[in-house]
């Protein structure tokens, strides 16, 4: 199946390790040019050395504003446009601290839409306009990572089904990719692999597939939404979790 990518620009952002950086590999491979931006200079260095010379990092914090909408334009003059933009970038917070409600909501929600504000003047230019939100199961069912992690994505849900909408007439697309649990060793699963054996070894049984997602599958969903190979497929919420919801999405 040719995914028309190739030449496509593309920004995303967390796109050193995990997901982010998966997606950024999976843009390459079809041909894609890719932006990227992370919050780590040293980690933004070795992306940017191992993944070649049609993908351009840069280090910053989303939760500047004016640094993101920076970076966004920055990126479409290199460019010389943008077609394709995954925010993809989660505080993971948890706990009912303000600090951390705070956090949740100026990284995954204000980051989300600051990105989307930025990068609008030029996918109203492209005539292949995508967006891919990264949300999370989290946010359609109540786990151990609810609040404020699963508040916040639930709103990216929301958010990209009323942008799909309002979007729609322009040919710009909007979907959401909500995976289930991710393991890579540096993510919150290895992590939690290495400090709390018992609470992981729970938690991958409850995965009726045996495993938890690689990034990779992650990625493969998010790329194939943006593509041209989903020309017709705006405001869903693609579940990449193994079986692990038991909701029905209707």
């Amino acid at each position: 199946m040719d995914l028309q990518l190739k030449d496509r620009k593309v920004l995303v952002t967390g796109g050193t390790r995990g997901i982010g950086r998966a997606i950024v590999e999976a843009f390459l491979a079809e041909g894609a040019q890719v932006s990227f931006c992370a919050r780590g200079q040293e980690g933004v260095d070795q992306a940017t050395q191992a993944l070649g010379e049609r993908a351009f990092g840069q280090a910053l914090d989303i939760t500047d504003t004016a640094a993101l909408e920076r970076w966004v334009n920055e990126s479409a003059e290199r460019m010389e446009g943008i077609d394709i933009i995954v925010p993809n970038v989660s505080a993971l917070a948890g706990g009912p601290e303000l600090d951390a409600w705070r956090q949740a909501f100026d990284t995954d929600l204000l980051g989300t839409v600051t990105m989307v504000n930025a990068a609008l003047p030029w996918l109203q230019k492209s005539y292949a306009g995508s967006v891919v939100i990264i949300s999370s199961v989290s946010g359609r069912e109540v786990d151990i990572f609810a609040e404020p992690y699963g508040v916040l994505k639930a709103a990216l849900i929301h958010y990209g089904k009323s942008l799909s909408r309002r979007l729609a007439a322009e040919g710009i697309r909007v979907n959401v990719v909500s995976p289930g649990n991710v393991y890579f060793a540096d993510g919150v699963w290895g992590k939690i692999e290495r400090e709390q054996p018992d609470l992981f070894a729970e938690c991958l049984a409850m995965n009726p597939m045996g495993r938890m997602a690689r990034p990779e599958e992650v990625a493969n969903a998010t790329v194939f939404l943006a593509s041209g190979a989903a020309a017709f497929t705006t405001g869903t919420n693609l579940l990449v979790d193994g079986g692990l919801t038991r909701g029905v999405q209707y």
